[in-house]
């Protein structure tokens, strides 16, 4: 059976859950099936980041078009190659495309109609024109989540739930769980400073390491992650633990004005670090040596920094909302979303209660034993396939 992916997204510059996603099922189809064929088509040049591995039943597609490409170069080559199966991983679909082609659209979120004032009028006027097409055109639907299934159900009651499936994400433990060296690792914590000092060690937790002195968020600087209210809880706990630091590890996206000037005005932005976009290696070297991983997000559609910092080691408190509770199970601390003073106790419990912090990060590596990239990739083919 031949099989087309839309993998455009792998061009892009930023890094995001999406282009993970892909990617990490992309390094796993061809392991898992080598008897069926992948048409792999995208637009430009992969990030550096993003490219996928070359299997022996991968075809690497790649046609430019300077304007509607999943409607115009997209649409011919698939009209042209004649597929058995069309995989769009993204909330698209080619209007031009036979009639008999199954085509299976994975719908990660749904933000957008649930918190449209976090998105420019621009966006938000595409994000529904494609997603209505691509959720009522498609053979079958994955949802990320039960939380998204149940957000497409609520959006779009015409569609029937048995068009949908939920297969939940994974995470890399080839990355996350690896052992960097002292050197590799010090050098990164020197960068933005964060290597603790001798008086701060007794801010650290029984686990090993040489920080242990910072929060940590991972993500876009946007609305919707609400880092406003994580920005208020850090300044509250700081009183008293002056030796701590917020980590910011991503760059702004859009709308992300308010919390930028939230930064500049604190009183404690000195310590807060904005270290842009970073490769995996140096987010998972972030995250092995935090005090904790915080995620207050107003809603995702499933959460992949959640099961990333379990699989480094890492406490998680996290917003109780959407998909996050399904994602974290029990192994998580939450807090009430819109709350800086409930996020700031959290945190405080984290710092204070030593055997609370080891018995969260326990609870983390049993909970992650439920989730993989290879456990997605055999239920995602199975799904295209059947």
């Amino acid at each position: 059976m031949q099989i087309a992916i839309h993998a455009s997204d792998l061009d892009h510059n930023r890094v995001d859950g999406t282009r993970v996603y892909l990617l990490n099922l992309l390094k796993n189809f061809g392991k898992i099936d080598e008897k069926d064929s992948f048409f792999i088509y995208h637009q430009n040049d992969f990030n550096p980041q993003l490219e996928p591995p070359i299997f022996a039943n991968y075809s690497i597609k790649k046609s430019s078009f300077p304007a509607l490409w999943t409607q115009t170069a997209f649409a011919f080559e698939i009209l042209r190659d004649k597929p058995d199966v069309l995989w769009m991983p993204v909330h698209n679909i080619p209007l031009l495309k036979k009639r008999e082609l199954k085509t299976v659209v994975t719908v990660h979120d749904l933000a957008f109609k649930i918190f449209p004032e976090y998105f420019t009028k621009k966006d938000l006027i595409k994000l529904n024109r494609l997603s209505d097409m691509a959720i009522k055109k498609s053979n079958k639907i994955i949802a990320v989540s039960q939380s998204t299934k149940k957000d497409i159900l609520k959006f779009y009651p015409e569609i029937s739930e048995k068009k949908i499936a939920v297969i939940h994400h994974g995470f890399d433990a080839g990355i996350f769980q690896k052992k960097y060296s002292a050197e590799i690792t010090d050098e990164l914590l020197k960068k933005y400073n964060l290597l603790a000092s001798t008086h701060e060690d007794d801010c650290s937790s029984t686990r090993s390491g040489k920080s242990k002195s910072y929060l940590l968020y991972v993500g876009a600087i946007q609305p919707r992650k609400n880092l406003e209210v994580l920005i208020s809880a850090f300044e509250k706990v700081k009183f008293n633990k002056p030796e701590l630091k917020l980590v910011i590890a991503g760059s702004p996206a859009w709308k992300a004005e308010k919390t930028l000037e939230k930064i500049d005005r604190s009183e404690f932005k000195k310590d807060i670090i904005i270290t842009g976009n970073l490769d995996f290696k140096k987010i998972a070297i972030l995250y092995q040596n935090a005090k904790m991983f915080v995620f207050p997000s107003l809603y995702e559609g499933f959460g992949i920094p959640v099961l990333e910092a379990m699989a480094s080691g890492t406490p998680v408190v996290c917003a109780k909302n959407s998909s996050l509770i399904e994602a974290s199970g029990k192994a998580a601390l939450y807090f009430k979303t819109g709350d800086p003073g409930d996020l700031a106790a959290r945190i405080n419990e984290i710092i204070e209660k030593e055997m609370l912090a080891e018995e969260l990060i326990q609870k983390g590596f049993e909970h992650i034993k439920n989730f993989s990239w290879e456990k997605c990739a055999r239920e995602t083919l199975n799904y295209l396939l059947k």
